[in-house]
Formats: C-alpha cells, structure tokens, sequence
C-alpha cells in the first residue's frame, strides 16, 4: 500500500506517463518480474518534483491519507487519459483538412507565378521604353547646350563688334568711361571665347581684325588717360585726379593706377610739408625790430599738420584705394605715406632740436642735475622756467607722434583684419622708421630736462621754505608735491612708457635722497626738542618749530601714497596695452616704499620728541613705588577722593602734551600719544611686580588702570585699550578673592579676552598678594 502511494504521488507531481517517478517505478516492476536483470540505480538528482512535495511525501505516515491521496492520483490520471483519447479522434479531421489546404495552396502559387511572369514582362518593356526615351531626351539636351552655345557665342560676336563701335564713339565724344567699359567687356568676352574655332577662314579673320582694332582703341584709351591724369596731378585737381584713377581698372591696369594715385597723395603732402617748414624757416629767421618777443616758429603745428594731411590721405580715399586693389591699397598707401613722415617729419624734428640747442641743454641740465640740489645753486645753470616751456613743446610734440603712428598702425591692422597680407611688415616699418628714432632721440632729451626742471624745482621749493600761516606743514610740502605731480603727468601726456618710467624714477630719487634728506635737516636742528621746556613750560615756538617738522614727514608720507594712486589712475587711462600698464603700475611700487621710508622717519622724530617728555613724568611714577596697595577699607575709601598718583600722573601728561595737539596733524599727534603710553605702562609694570597687594590693593589698581585708559582713550582717536591690556589683565589678577579663581578666565573661559601674560607671569603676579598661598599658586595649571 506503501509502495502504490508513494507512486501515485509521484505520478500527481508530473506527467504521469514520462515523470521520472514513472520510469523508476516501471524500472522497478521489470526487475521485479524478471530478478536477473541489475537492479535499476536511482539516480536522485534526475527525478523532478514540484515545489515541497518530496518533503510532503515523506511526513506521510497515516495509511488513511496514503488511500485518500491514492484515489485521488488515480483519477487525475484517468482525466488525463480520457483528454489523449479525446485528442486521438481528432486526428483524421485535421490530416483531412492540411491535405485539402496543401492543394488549394499549390493553386495559388501557381495563378501567383502566371501574374508575376506578366508583370515582370511588363517592367522589362517599360524600361527599354524608357531608356529610349531618355537617349532621346539626351540627345535633345545636347543640341540644346550646343544651340544655346552656339547663341551666346553669336551674342559675343555681336557684343564685340557693338563694343568696338561704341568703343569708338566713346572716344571720338571723350566719354573716357564709356569706353574704357567697352573696351573691359570685350576683352572679358574675348577671354572667354578665345578657344572658339572659326567655320571658315574669313570668320577668323575677322575676329583678329576686331581684336586688333580693339587693342588699338584700349592703347589710344591708355595715352589719354594717363596724359589726363598727368594734368590734374599737375594741377592739383583732385577730383579729375580720382576720375581717371579710377579708369586704370577697367583696363586691368589696377597696380598703375594705385601706384599712381599713391604718387598723387605723396605729392600733396609734400607739397603741404614744404610750405609749413618754409614757414618755419621764416619765422626762425625773422628779425626782432621792434625790442620785444616775437611768438616762436610753431613746430608742433607743422608736425600736426603733415600728421593731419597723411591721415587724411588715408581716411578720406579709402573707398577708392579698396576699388583699386582693395585692402592691400591702404597698407600700400600708408607704408609710402609713412616714407613721407619718417622724411618730413624727421626733418621738423631736428629743426626743433637745433632751433632748441636741446643737445647742448641736455648736457648742461645732466651736469647740474647729478650736484646736491640742496647746497648748490648755481647761477649759470639753465633757467627752469625756460626749459619748462621746452617741455611744453616736447610733450606735444611726443604726443602727437604718438597718436599718428597709432592711427596708422590701427588702419593697418584694420585692413588685415579684412584680408590684407602685408600688414605685420608694415607695422614694424612704422614703428622703427627714421621719424620714430628721431622721437626717440627727442625722447631722451624729454627725459634729460624733465629730471633737471624737476630738481630745480625742488631745490627752490626747499630753499624758499618757510611758514605758512593757519597751516601744519611748511610750504615746502606742498611746492615739493606740486611739482612731482605735475612732472610726472606731463611726463605720462607723452604717450611714450619710456619717458613714464624715467620721470618716476627721477622722482623717487628725489624724494628717496634729497627730500628725505631736508626733512632730517628740520629733525635734526641742534637742542630742538630741548628747547622745548627749557623754561619750564613749553615754548610756543619751538614747539611750533618742532611739530611742523613732524608734520612736514607725516604728511609727505601720505602725499606719496595719493601721488601714486593718482600716477596709477592716469596710466590706467592714457595706456590701454596690458603690458604697459603692468611696467607702470610695477614702477610705481616704489613709491610705497618711499612712504614707508618717511614713515620710519615720523617715528625716530616722535621718539625723540617723547624723550624729551618723559622726564618730566618719571618722578611721578617712580613715587607710586612708595605708595602701598595693601589698603583698608578707609584708604581704599579715602583713594577714591584723592588718588595718591593717578590725577598727578594725568596732569602732567595735559601740562606736557595736550598743548602740542593743535599744532600737530591728528595722525603725529596720536602717535606721539601712544609713544608716552607705552612709556607710561612699561615702567608701571617693572613697579608693580615689586609691591605687595591685599585684595584692596587690587581693586585699587583696577580703578587706576580704568582712570588711565579712560583718560587716554580720550586724548587720541586710536584705540588705546591694547596698550594697557597687560596692566588691566595684572590688575583682574590681583582683586581675585581666591587662586583658583582665575581659571574661570584662563585658557578655554577665557571668552573673547585674549591673555597677554604668560603663565609664568601670571603666577608671579598672583604671588604679588599676601593672602594667596604659594602651594596653591604653584598647583595651578595654567
């Protein structure tokens, strides 16, 4: 029963005929029946249940459920057998049925390939019809192009005898463009029919004829034109000078004609530049009848008016110079224009420097410029007023050489942007040509005369220093700062970096020695600052004397930083390469350093002036030696009123200082404050570490340092809380009512308060109190 359970169940799981349950069961049975054959071997991995049901199989052990499960099995076999049975008898019908379709099938096929046959000999007459057809249509399209051909040239035929016809009634009327057209259409005709072959003999003939005659009628065209060109060069009309100019295209004849009108132009501003230089020559050679000045030759209006006239030159026929040989004529145009200025304008040049003798002052201005300007003062030296009017010229001059070559130099540039090829030469053609050097040499002289009238200047503004009233410094800041920036703004004006560089130079020299030097002079006088209180009370002045000469640095200091932002303002508008802009500004760095310098200097003459204060305070802080901050209760009271030292200390600061604040900038004032501050703390401090304290004595010397720092803060506009931050933190330490207290302020609690003392300090000053046991202070970790 076992056995017939486990078999239906196997049976149920699959196919009941081909599950491998079903082959090892019959295996079985055959062994069963016949013991000699081997015993089948089960193969456990070959039999495939579903899902869960070998395990179900094996918790069976109710005989009961085996039988149930048993009928079960048995009909489910006997509805599948009753399906195949089912599907069996159905066979016949449908082997009926495929071989009925089979035959109408072959019956299609067969009507299918009749239509396709037919269809396929259909698409093969349609093609030779077609490819009939279009051999015609090809041979219709090649008479067609040989017709049209045959028209056109027929058309040139005529066309060529209508252009040697209207050629010549054009000449014989003096329509000089007509006929030059004419004549540009047929040649263009000729040129394209010229491999055309003749029918006869008589047809060819008559062709060369009509060339010949043509090429005499373009020739007899030529002669007039150029004759008529020659006139209106000669006579300076520019308007028929255009008009034939113009022609020379149509007869292919574009570089004449360029070569020409560049001649044309090159002639105009020669003749412009040879007046204006006769005028020069006149006006240098015009004698002085009546005893007084007469206005000096206008070289810089000469200069701009041959720069004005080869501008125009280019600006005014750019349309006609681009129909001629379109943009290679302007580079062509201002490359032989240029040749004109490096010739023209080198020759003004020169005349300026002789007329000028500006070699001859170069080397006087250079000889006296290398001497102290402030011992000598030579009275055969050349007048600065003299050489500033020089200058003058200079500038201009410069200017407006710059300003041409880069109008030139932009046309240039523009016409290779557009397509020209020989732009880059040309660029550099103007840019080292005769005229630029002899900017350059000009440019030298600049430089040569800027550093003399600059020192000059300088020299004098020192010499003639003196008091201004209602005024911190002396005048000599101002007329010393005047000329630096008007020297070196002009020397900007030229346009000309090298002329920029040298003049800053120049100046930072100027201030870096000489200047520096003067302002030392009023720091150094003999006893100044002694004088101050060589009567007891301040002297108003020398005190004058004393602060002018601080003030006179301070605010030289700030001037240089003003120059050079305003230097690098200027530079940053009159320069627009990049690269120039980066020399200047780099320049220009050196005046920072000046600044710095005059800075260094304010505070050697502050602490000397300092020095001679503190004397007078030091008897008042060396009495708060013998004062005592182990105080009771009543003298921390009676301190309150009449403070031993603090208000003494405070009035003599007023009486020694406070007089000097209207006399002094703000800047030189609070520095000299902050100097007499840091005095003031620094020997507090050595006092203070060699008394004793009680808790009393502490918050006492909170109240003192409070009042000190009240006081300060409000005789200068700096902050002075930093300067008395040692002596505030000493001063927290010592009114703390027991040691550990102060790690509620140190390191991490300390809050925003940054500590000044060190720990060692701080357990120093901590010992300071009577009452703080040393082993408690030694137990601190601080």
């Amino acid at each position: 029963m076992a056995n017939l359970a486990m078999r239906s169940l196997a049976t149920a799981a699959g196919s009941p005929l081909n599950s491998p349950r079903y082959l090892l069961q019959h295996q079985q049975q055959q062994h069963e029946s016949n013991p000699a054959s081997p015993s089948p071997v089960v193969d456990q991995s070959s039999l495939h249940f579903a899902p869960g049901m070998l395990d179900q199989i094996r918790a069976l052990t109710d005989a009961g459920t085996m039988t149930r499960l048993l009928h079960e099995t048995v009909a489910f076999q006997r509805a599948i057998e009753s399906d195949l049975e089912t599907l069996f008898s159905q066979r016949h019908d449908l082997e009926r049925k495929l071989a009925a379709l089979v035959v109408r099938s072959t019956e299609v096929l067969e009507v299918v390939k009749a239509d396709s046959d037919q269809m396929f000999s259909s698409i093969a007459s349609t093609c030779e019809l077609a490819d009939h057809v279009s051999g015609k249509v090809r041979e219709l399209d090649r008479a067609q192009s040989r017709v049209q051909s045959t028209l056109a040239r027929i058309d040139a035929i005529v066309e060529r005898a209508n252009c040697i016809d209207g050629a010549k009634q054009a000449l014989d009327s003096l329509d000089y463009e007509s006929a030059a057209k004419f004549i540009e259409t047929f040649l263009q005709l000729d040129a394209e029919y010229s491999d055309s072959t003749p029918t006869d003999d008589g047809r060819q003939q008559t062709s060369s004829e009509q060339r010949l005659q043509l090429l005499e009628y373009k020739e007899k065209l030529e002669n007039l034109i150029r004759n008529n060109l020659a006139s209106a060069v000669e006579e300076g009309d520019h308007q028929n000078v255009v008009r034939f100019v113009k022609l020379f295209t149509p007869l292919a004849l574009e570089e004449e004609g360029l070569q020409k009108f560049v001649a044309y132009l090159r002639k105009v501003v020669v003749s412009r530049a040879k007046e204006n230089f006769e005028a020069l020559l006149e006006a240098e050679e015009q004698p002085n009848l009546t005893g007084k000045s007469h206005p000096s030759p206008d070289f810089v209006g000469a200069l701009r008016s041959l720069f004005a006239d080869i501008a125009s030159a280019v600006q005014v026929n750019e349309e006609i110079l681009r129909f001629l040989c379109n943009e290679d004529a302007i580079v062509h145009a201002v490359r032989e224009l240029q040749e004109e200025c490096d010739s023209r304008g080198t020759l003004i040049l020169k005349r300026y420097m002789d007329f000028r003798k500006l070699g001859r002052l170069s080397k006087e201005c250079g000889s006296q410029s290398n001497k102290n300007i402030i011992t000598v003062g030579a009275t055969d030296s050349p007048d600065p007023r003299e050489i500033g009017i020089y200058l003058e010229e200079i500038v201009y001059l410069s200017q407006t050489s710059e300003d041409y070559s880069l109008f030139m130099i932009t046309k240039v540039r523009e016409a290779e942007s557009a397509g020209a090829q020989m732009s880059p030469r040309v660029t550099n053609f103007i840019r080292t040509g005769a005229f630029n050097r002899t900017v350059q040499e000009l440019t030298m002289h600049y430089i040569v005369l800027e550093d003399y009238f600059m020192a000059e200047n300088v020299r004098k503004a020192v010499k003639i220093d003196e008091f201004v009233a209602d005024a911190l410094t002396t005048s000599m800041v101002d007329d010393v700062f005047y000329v630096l920036q008007q020297c070196t703004r002009r020397a900007i004006s030229t346009l000309n970096l090298q002329s920029v560089l040298a003049t800053v130079n120049s100046a930072v020299n100027l201030l870096n020695n000489e200047y520096n030097e003067a302002l030392r002079m009023k720091l150094r006088e003999p006893n100044l600052a002694a004088k101050l209180f060589s009567s007891g009370t301040g002297v108003a002045k020398v005190g004058t004397e004393v602060a002018t000469a601080l003030n006179n640095v301070d605010i030289s200091a700030e001037y240089v930083i003003k120059l050079r932002h305003d230097l690098e303002e200027h530079c940053t508008e009159t320069f627009a390469a990049p690269a120039d802009r980066d020399k200047a500004k780099s320049c220009l760095t050196d005046l920072g350093e000046t600044s710095n310098a005059f800075r260094q200097l304010l505070t050697v003459g502050l602490e000397q002036l300092a020095n001679s204060v503190t004397p007078r305070l030091r008897p008042i802080l060396d009495s708060v030696g013998t004062i005592s901050y182990e105080l009771t209760e009543a003298q921390y009271a009676e301190n309150e009123v009449n403070n031993p030292w603090v208000q003494k200390l405070l009035f003599a600061v007023d009486t020694n200082i406070t007089w000097l604040q209207p006399m002094m900038t703000t800047n030189t004032y609070d520095s000299l404050v902050h100097l007499i501050i840091d005095f003031i703390v620094k020997r507090l401090e050595v006092i203070i570490t060699q008394k004793r304290f009680n808790q009393l004595g502490g918050l006492q010397l909170d109240r003192d340092a409070r009042t000190l720092v009240s006081h300060f803060s409000s005789m200068s506009q700096r902050t002075v809380r930093d300067k008395f931050a040692r002596l505030s933190q000493m001063a927290t330490i010592l009114n703390l009512e027991k040691v550990s207290e102060i790690l509620d302020y140190w390191g991490e609690n300390s809050g925003p308060m940054t500590w000044r003392l060190t720990p060692a300090e701080a357990r120093r000053i901590l010992s300071l109190r009577i009452d703080f046991k040393p082993e408690a202070i030694q137990a601190l970790r601080l």
